[in-house]
């Protein structure tokens, strides 16, 4: 496969050794990865709102575009690779950031970010590293082999999370 590009609202589940997951530009978005140590599964969604009460509609087309319906979907498209326990994951968050709304009026990517939260401590988990807020937006690359995960901006350029 190679390169897996994930758009806003989507998701990509791998367990092919050459893949990468990528997501672009996250902004007040966040990406959730997670990673299968045990498995070598590797998963990223691109979150773009917290709650999908607010459009049923989009939330039954691209669960993955929201916080509380886009964990539920990752779990259940992870169990599909055998995933059994979750608490055999690493996970690891990103962006959340204000670009678009420097006095935080609506402040969706503080929101996004609790949300995500508050939907993994469903399960029962939380992010060991995370790379949130500010006014930066960050891309994310997951490799399918190892778990790493290399962050970029254009203004800072690389680093790993």
């Amino acid at each position: 496969m190679g390169l897996v590009i994930i758009g806003i609202g989507g998701i990509g589940v791998s367990n092919a050794m050459d893949d990468v997951l990528k997501t672009l530009a996250l902004g007040s978005c966040v990406g959730v990865m997670v990673y299968s140590p045990k498995l070598r599964v590797a998963g990223l969604i691109h979150i773009a709102l917290p709650e999908s009460k607010i459009n049923q509609q989009l939330a039954q087309e691209k669960p993955c575009y929201f916080a509380d319906t886009g964990i539920l979907f990752l779990m259940n498209e992870l169990s599909k690779f055998g995933l059994l326990l979750y608490s055999d994951l690493v996970i690891k968050i990103a962006g959340g950031s204000n670009i678009m709304d420097p006095e935080q009026r609506f402040d969706i990517g503080t929101r996004n970010v609790l949300a995500v939260k508050k939907n993994l401590w469903r399960y029962k988990l939380g992010p060991i590293a995370e790379d949130v807020g500010g006014n930066k937006s960050r891309t994310v690359k997951l490799a399918v082999e190892t778990g790493k995960i290399v962050l970029s901006s254009p203004s800072i350029g690389e680093w790993e999370l």
